[in-house]
């Protein structure tokens, strides 16, 4: 990829709860990461712990915490994804949740409460 060349495909990891939206990090390509060593390159990356995310969410339960990882197209940015949420939480979550990969779900769903 030149360095000017909008990337094909990115990835984002995606945290949310009960009260909304927390957090998005884009996940970096481990290629990336080689030739960019491999180059003498600055090597690119994450701005998060997704193991970090994932104990939040285990201390946290009451809060529901969904982690998911998605692929989106090069031109999607993580202002869009923040976009979308603010727009319609519930269709963004329901979309991530259909098309992305389940990393962490404590999900409380309607089979779950007590009549």
């Amino acid at each position: 990829m030149i360095d000017n060349e909008e990337p094909r495909m990115r990835a984002f990891a995606v945290m949310w709860d009960c009260h909304g939206l927390e957090s998005i990090g884009e996940i970096v390509d481990p290629a990336l990461k080689t030739w960019a060593i491999l180059g003498n390159k600055t090597v690119p990356k994450e701005n998060f712990n997704i193991e970090h995310w994932k104990l939040r969410a285990r201390f946290n339960s009451q809060r529901h915490y969904e982690i998911y990882a998605i692929g989106v197209d090069g031109s999607i940015t993580k202002e869009d994804l923040v976009e979308m949420f603010t727009q319609d939480p519930q269709s963004a979550a329901d979309l991530i949740r259909a098309r992305g990969e389940k990393l962490y779900s404590d999900r409380k769903t309607q089979k779950d409460t007590i009549v």
